[in-house]
């Protein structure tokens, strides 16, 4: 039997190894596999709009994150500190599977779904979290990502308003957003900064 043959017999390897030294097992991620700074790393490196940005840096997912939980709370002011954190952390898959633009997951189907899912669920467990977003939450942060997606499709990503109010519909004046993309350091430490202050609020666990 050749060398290729012994190969392909092999079962794939379906962990990720983080730079914290941590292995992520995407087909039974474990919680305990799962760390804030690895998060942060990752989206403030996968962009926005597949890169399809103008300006000297991309958007990063980072950006995107801290600026849809910002949203969140101006639509909720009364928004409790984890479902904040569940805001933060809406799009944190990402940090292993890229960011997938949607045309893209439409033609994946549900293959991708049932990646995204368990991995949302074992990032929602290490930070306790309820490991499925509530329904009301989960439609506040979708209209809140919907808002932010508007902003950067007529500021950064070449969309006329037209178009976006079409594809991601009008937002609130109340939510009018300034885009300016950061360098990824930057985009890494306010993910973090962020995700430090609902940390305190939420406090040690019980």
């Amino acid at each position: 039997m050749s060398t290729r043959v012994k190969q392909s017999a092999k079962t794939p390897r379906v962990w990720q190894r983080m730079l914290s030294g941590r292995r992520l097992d995407l087909a039974h991620p474990s919680p305990m596999d799962v760390e804030i700074e690895d998060i942060a790393h990752g989206l403030a490196r996968v962009a926005r709009w597949n890169g399809q940005t103008t300006g000297e840096h991309a958007f990063s997912v980072a950006e995107h994150s801290v600026l849809v939980e910002q949203i969140c709370r101006k639509l909720d002011p009364k928004l409790s500190a984890r479902h904040s954190l569940t805001a933060l952390l809406h799009d944190a898959p990402e940090y292993v599977i890229g960011d997938m633009i949607s045309p893209f997951k439409a033609l994946l189907g549900d293959s991708y779904k049932s990646i995204e899912s368990r991995l949302q669920e074992a990032i929602h467990i290490r930070f306790g979290l309820a490991p499925v977003t509530p329904v009301k939450l989960k439609r506040l942060i979708k209209k809140a990502d919907l808002i932010c997606a508007w902003h950067e499709a007529v500021q950064l990503a070449g969309f006329s308003e037209t178009e976006s109010n079409r594809l991601f519909g009008k937002p609130p004046e109340e939510t009018r957003l300034k885009l300016k993309p950061s360098a990824i350091p930057e985009a890494q430490e306010a993910f973090l900064k962020r995700y430090d202050q609902i940390n305190k609020k939420i406090g040690p666990a019980t």
